[in-house]
Formats: C-alpha cells, structure tokens, sequence
C-alpha cells in the first residue's frame, strides 16, 4: 500500500515540475522592449534597456501626476550628481554606473523626461538594493 502512495506522490511531483518548465519557457521568449527618454525640443534622448524597468513603470511607480515636475527635477539634481560620482570612479564602484547623465538643472525637460528618469533611479535602487542618496 505504502508502494502506491510513494507512486502516486512521485507522478504528482513529476507532473507538476513538466507544467512550470512550460511556462519559464514562456516567459523566456517574451521580449521587453526599450524605454525611450526624449525631449524632441531639446533633442535629449535616453535610452533604457534594463530588463523589468517597462514593468516597474507599469505596476509599481506611481502614476506620473502623482509628483510635480518641481519634486521630480529637484529629486533628479541629487540622483544625477551621485550617478555622475559613481561613473567616474569605477575603481570604488565597478562597471555598473558605465555612463554618466548630461542632466542640465536649468533645462525645461518637462514632466515625462523627468518622471522616467526619476523612476529609473528608484528602479535601479528597488531591483539591485543599491541606495543611490
């Protein structure tokens, strides 16, 4: 009797581990596309390929009208300056921070430029656990 319960556990467990490689396969082929910054009056263009940032922007960040263009370019002054220390000493901070942000604080980028950016700071700090200020 023991025989048949050890059987009919195993079958379970085989069965269920097949249907969830089913579904990682799945998940795999889908592609995230990348997240473009721009400003075509000021001709300023940033460009997101990390992986899981269209998500974080979609579910998790608060909705852009949440903050005012004042908050956001006043949070992103401090998030570019670190950013920008960070890049150029990769001795201290490895190759993660590769580029440094051209972000001029007496520039109109408006609201969209300056809530992705800003959303990307706190994606970056929420996905790799690195606290930027």
């Amino acid at each position: 009797m023991k025989y048949f319960f050890y059987i009919g556990f195993i079958l379970i467990l085989m069965y269920s581990c097949g249907s969830s490689n089913k579904t990682i396969a799945v998940r795999e082929t889908s592609k995230e596309e990348a997240i473009v910054i721009e400003n075509d009056s000021l001709e300023y263009k940033i460009i997101i390929l990390d992986i899981g940032f269209n998500v974080y922007l979609n579910s998790i960040a608060r909705p852009a009208r949440f903050y005012s263009q004042q908050y956001l370019e006043n949070k992103n002054i401090f998030y570019v300056s670190e950013w920008n220390r960070r890049a150029r000493n990769p001795l201290r901070y490895g190759g993660f921070y590769e580029n440094t942000i051209d972000y001029m604080s007496h520039l109109d980028y408006g609201l969209d430029v300056n809530y992705k950016l800003f959303n990307y700071f706190k994606f970056v700090e929420y996905k790799y656990k690195i606290r930027l200020i």
